[in-house]
């Protein structure tokens, strides 16, 4: 079927096109307009249109960095339907490392925004509008906040077949039901009928290369299951687990934790997966696993008040053996065929 030009922004792009595109939100103090940013890749033959966007948080990197290698990749070339590539959707927390925007507003927490309303709101606003409205897929790349670290792995409404379907090829070694949050943006998607997946992996305000490795690969194969790009035979060998719900472990008592379980282990419930202890060595308190499964998100942080989130653990369907999880994920994950290549 023969293609139309894309519109986004009051810019046509034909067919066969990249565009950057800049959606003004707002000034500074000092009159620089500030944009969210869009790269848009507009394929020669019809199909879907994906948007993968980044630093909702803005102090969630390891996504921009895995949108900068995915627009490296000559494949998109063969590129069915549209592809819009938001690195930076907050860039106002972007350059401040924060999570938040100047109005102090959870981004994340405000769709589907308001033209009329906060800057939050209205940033929402505008990526509903511009960007949510033109799509029929959407990734959303996040890490852990507030000194966590994240396993690499996918939240999506599992309840639906086709989100499910794009979940398991995503490849991320475990698939998280998670129910919609108010005003999020997968909530704001959801309304709409179109299947979303939100990616976490990593800890804010640092690159971690499984974790983008991960993503980058993730993307693609999505991007594959949904005829945007050539399919082509899995190369993957690790396995995917499913999670239908997660706990999280707090800390019994405040002080230093000198002992912690590992990102990516088993455990079975009732195991020692931590040790919370004062700065003297006079009260000392286990942390005990309250179910099976495995450790998906860990407070990298040592120290802790009483009932500080220390670790998250998925328990997995079945609860099946997971073995060398982590191990079996970076066998996959080949520096050849994931690092870009200088042009």
């Amino acid at each position: 079927m023969k293609q139309e030009p894309f519109r986004i922004g009051n810019i046509d792009i034909l067919p066969g096109q990249r565009r950057t595109v800049h959606l003004p939100v707002a000034k500074l103090y000092t009159h620089t307009e500030m944009d969210l940013t869009a790269h848009v890749i507009h394929g020669r033959r019809s199909g879907p249109t994906l948007f993968v966007s980044a630093a909702l948080h803005g102090d969630e990197i390891n996504g921009v960095e895995i949108i900068h290698r995915l627009l490296k990749r000559k494949l998109l070339t063969n590129l069915r339907g549209t592809l819009i590539a938001i690195p930076i959707v907050n860039s106002f927390g972007f350059i401040h490392h924060s999570r938040y925007l100047p109005d102090r507003r959870d981004l994340n927490r405000t769709f589907p925004g308001s033209e009329n309303g906060s800057l939050a709101s209205r940033l929402a606003s505008l990526f509903t509008r511009e960007i949510v409205s033109r799509c029929s897929h959407g990734i959303d790349l996040h890490t852990g906040s507030n000194h966590r670290f994240n396993l690499p792995h996918v939240r999506a409404s599992l309840h639906d077949a086709e989100t499910r379907r794009l979940a398991r090829a995503f490849g991320a070694p475990v698939m998280v039901h998670s129910e919609t949050r108010d005003g999020s943006l997968r909530e704001a998607v959801a309304e709409r009928g179109m299947p979303m997946l939100l990616f976490e992996a990593g800890e804010a305000l640092r690159f971690d290369e499984l974790s983008i490795r991960t993503g980058l690969r993730g993307i693609i194969a999505v991007m594959r299951a949904i005829d945007m790009l050539p399919a082509q035979a899995s190369k993957r060998t690790h396995p995917v687990f499913h999670s239908i719900v997660s706990k999280w472990v707090r800390a019994p008592i405040s002080g230093m934790i000198t002992r912690r379980a590992t990102i990516g282990s088993q455990v079975k419930a009732g195991d020692m997966i931590g040790v919370v202890s004062d700065p003297y060595g006079e009260t000392e308190q286990a942390i005990m696993a309250p179910a099976s499964g495995i450790i998906l998100g860990r407070l990298e942080l040592p120290l802790v008040y009483q009932g500080d989130a220390i670790f998250h653990i998925a328990v997995l369907e079945g609860d099946p053996e997971a073995g060398q999880l982590v191990e079996g994920l970076t066998s996959d994950l080949g520096q050849e065929d994931f690092w870009p290549r200088l042009v």
